[in-house]
Parts: structure tokens; sequence; C-alpha cells
């Protein structure tokens, strides 16, 4: 009798169980978009995509990204 095996999260090199993204920088942003890191700027400066800042770094939520794309879609 085999007991079942449970999917593993990859891990750090620490060991510990790595987080999946919940944020990506505008850079990260645009790659997954297929437009430009400086479109993402534009779309943030006109509200069309939710970003935080964090100190100095601006962050996009994975979720503001798919709710772009789903209000794209429904504007196209």
């Amino acid at each position: 009798m085999t007991t079942p095996t449970v999917p593993v999260k990859p891990t750090s090199p620490r060991g510990v169980a790595a987080l999946e993204k919940r944020s990506v920088r505008p850079a990260e942003a645009a790659e997954l978009l297929g437009i430009c890191r400086d479109t993402v700027y534009v779309l943030m400066r006109a509200g069309r995509l939710r970003s935080v800042k964090a100190g100095r770094a601006r962050l996009i939520p994975v979720t503001a990204i798919e709710d772009f794309l789903t209000n794209e879609e429904v504007m196209a």
C-alpha cells in the first residue's frame, strides 16, 4: 500500500516555502501585459491600472492586472 504524495511548494535556498507573488514592479507588469514599461506608467497615471507605493517602489497588485485585462476586454 502506497501513501499519497502531497505536492510541495518550491523552497527558497534557505529552505523556506516560497510564497506566490501578490504584486509586481512596473517592468514585470509590462512583461506580463506585453507592453512597454512607459505604457504601464501612463496607465497608472490615468487611473486605469491600480498601484501602490511602498517607500520608493511602485507595486502593482496581480489582481489589478487581472482587473485591467477584464475591463479592457469589455471595452474592446
